[in-house]
């Protein structure tokens, strides 16, 4: 609870809410595509300014749970997604999905190590794999569930270092920490030259990003104004750019 209090007193300090802002938590592998986003909004909107907080779904949900200034919520799984609706906590006739992607494994650049599947995950020369925190983010989630249908997750998660975003684990790889990482295609294509993607890993459910305007936020005009943008063509190039897919 104190982190918590922590991150919600920080996030209130730095995103005063404001008419004309938006501010948007959006799940971590969104972050780069986010920002060009809201860049390009702010740009057609003069006197509008969207603010973009990105992190781990879990986290960004416990935020808004603890009365953080949040407009929009965007996060990776429909899981979240479905606990923020139940807990009242966004406006259900306002969701959409915004984005898909797909779950990849990746390894450090120089990596010598043949990896070619889930299982090759078990051999002894595979020492750490970076993966989301399951019960908080999405990526991890979705890595669980893959390396439980395989019966690999015992022997995996013994060897795993737990992120708390799926950023901080495309981090570990790409500094050589771990040998290998579950992140997102996005992220992968984000750090091309520093990790090397080894093999798409199926995911049941397929990975998306739901969005929905915070229910109470004290920017509801602006923030419907913004989830429609994101909708349009203009937004959606940009995430294709990033690596992501459609809904």
């Amino acid at each position: 609870m104190p982190r918590i209090a922590t991150l919600l007193t920080a996030l209130a300090i730095a995103l005063p809410a404001h008419a004309g802002e938006v501010t948007v938590s959006a799940a971590a592998s969104l972050a780069d595509a986010m920002r060009e986003i809201a860049a390009s909004y702010e740009a057609g909107q003069p006197g509008t300014r969207v603010r973009v907080n990105a992190g781990g779904s879990g986290a960004l949900l416990q935020q808004i749970a603890h009365g953080a200034p949040v407009d929009l919520f965007v996060s990776a799984d429909d899981k979240t997604m479905d606990e923020a609706a139940r807990r009242g906590l966004v406006d259900g006739a306002s969701r959409f999905n915004l984005a898909g992607n797909r779950l990849v494994l990746v390894a450090p650049a120089a990596s010598t190590l043949k990896v070619d599947s889930l299982s090759a995950l078990t051999q002894p020369a595979v020492r750490r794999v970076a993966l989301g925190q399951p019960d908080s983010v999405p990526a991890g989630r979705y890595a669980q569930a893959a390396l439980m249908s395989a019966g690999l997750w015992p022997a995996v998660s013994a060897k795993a270092v737990r992120a708390q975003n799926v950023r901080q684990a495309l981090d570990y790889a790409a500094r050589g920490e771990v040998d290998a990482a579950f992140v997102y295609a996005s992220d992968a294509q984000a750090f091309r030259g520093k990790v090397k993607t080894l093999f798409p890993v199926d995911t049941a459910p397929p990975v998306r990003y739901p969005a929905a305007v915070v229910a109470g936020s004290r920017n509801s005009k602006d923030a419907h104004r913004f989830a429609s943008y994101l909708q349009g063509a203009a937004a959606q190039g940009v995430l294709a750019r990033h690596g992501f897919t459609r809904p």
